[in-house]
């Protein structure tokens, strides 16, 4: 069975640009546009990589995020994000909560989006 990636981000263009640069990997992508929508998609499918946004309307990522942990406490969360420092306050409480995740500066290439899914899911020996 293929590993699966969740992608949860509210701009369509994001979510297409990481479509692509797995499309020609093992793995099942699937997008979500909130929030919202991701914590539905993680409740009912267990994923093996979660990448999050952090500013988008509704649940923000770091809300995102504490519903993604109290579903599954082990995926693999990476925010990927151009607004840090905004959400600073946040991922701070997040940290001192023992929530894990990972971060990832926009704008992310595709060669890199492949380097971090194949890290995580296959070891840092598949590339």
């Amino acid at each position: 069975m293929s590993k699966r990636i969740l992608v949860i981000d509210d701009d369509e263009a994001i979510r297409k640009s990481f479509m692509l640069a797995l499309e020609d990997t093992v793995y099942q992508v699937d997008t979500a546009e909130s929030g919202e929508k991701g914590i539905e998609m993680e409740r009912k499918s267990k994923y093996d990589l979660v990448f999050l946004d952090l500013k988008m309307p509704g649940l923000n990522g770091v809300e995102t995020l504490r519903g993604l942990r109290k579903i599954d406490k082990d995926v693999p969360v990476y925010i990927v994000t151009a607004f840090f420092k905004e959400f600073f306050e946040g991922l701070r409480s997040v940290e001192e909560d023992g929530i894990d995740f990972q971060m990832l500066k926009k704008p992310i290439g595709a060669e890199d989006i492949v380097l971090v899914a194949k890290g995580v899911l296959e070891g840092p020996t598949a590339y």
